[in-house]
């Protein structure tokens, strides 16, 4: 079965690279005309831009911090602007932070859960606003993390700032059910993207992490964006308040402690 976007209009926050980016591409491939989010890299923003373009479908390039209210707010009034609409929402945009819980600069907590947390809060509160008055439904997804469950030292701020993503995620499904609006959550393992450098640039990295993971390698942005795109399409009407892991299998190797 072909998965189709035909006529949807979607924002992918943080599509200037990585998972944003492979999703972007995917649901230009799939009819959907998109708005490409970008924090700081408009380069990269403009790349998956043109990546929408070549697929025959319309994008536009919108710069926000996601933390910040009036920054969101500035970018949904662009969306408006350009497509009068929003039937998908994804919220990717993240970055990690690293430091012991007593060591931690309050700045860099703050920053993570800005970006991770509080992105998505923000702008999933503006797209159901407008799904809702709309009438025609909606999907939101969120681009969690492995780690909303699994917490390792050194992280505290990464972890709980996706744990919080998880409970986000399952609060507004049950808010937004009646509004045939589903929100879902996509906790992907390891994936080669910018964020995991060291393991895009070292195949001794990457054999080393892939014996970790069951189907023994590290996802790409591809695998997320087929989870991403089911999501997003009719096939998954039925399918509200879950958390899709997309790991290899990592988290069988997990056990609950």
């Amino acid at each position: 079965m072909e998965l189709r976007l035909d006529g949807k209009i979607a924002l992918i926050t943080g599509s200037d690279s990585g998972i944003g980016r492979g999703i972007a591409c995917l649901f230009a491939e799939s009819g959907a005309d998109v708005a490409v989010h970008y924090y700081s890299d408009s380069q990269g923003a403009g790349e998956t831009a043109a990546c929408v373009r070549e697929a025959g479908r319309r994008a536009i390039i919108v710069q926000a911090d996601v933390g910040d209210e009036a920054a969101v707010d500035r970018m949904f009034a662009e969306l408006d602007d350009a497509f009068g609409q929003i039937d998908i929402l994804v919220n990717n945009a993240g970055q990690g932070g690293s430091g012991l819980v007593h060591e931690l600069d309050p700045a860099v907590w703050d920053r993570v859960l800005k970006t991770n947390l509080y992105g998505p809060f923000l702008c999933s509160r503006l797209a159901a606003r407008r799904m809702i008055a709309r009438g025609e439904g909606g999907r939101i997804i969120n681009i969690g993390s492995v780690h909303e469950e699994v917490c390792t030292a050194g992280a505290a701020a990464y972890c709980v700032s996706k744990g919080g993503v998880r409970n986000l995620t399952r609060s507004q499904a049950a808010e937004l059910a009646g509004y045939g609006i589903t929100v879902n959550d996509i906790a992907p393992g390891m994936i080669l993207t910018p964020m995991n450098r060291e393991a895009m640039d070292d195949a001794g990295v990457r054999k080393e992490a892939g014996a970790l993971i069951p189907l023994r390698r590290a996802g790409t942005p591809a695998d997320i964006a087929h989870m991403a795109l089911f999501l997003a399409s009719g096939a998954a009407s039925y399918c509200t308040g879950a958390t899709y892991y997309v790991d290899g299998g990592w988290m069988l190797t997990q056990p609950p402690v």
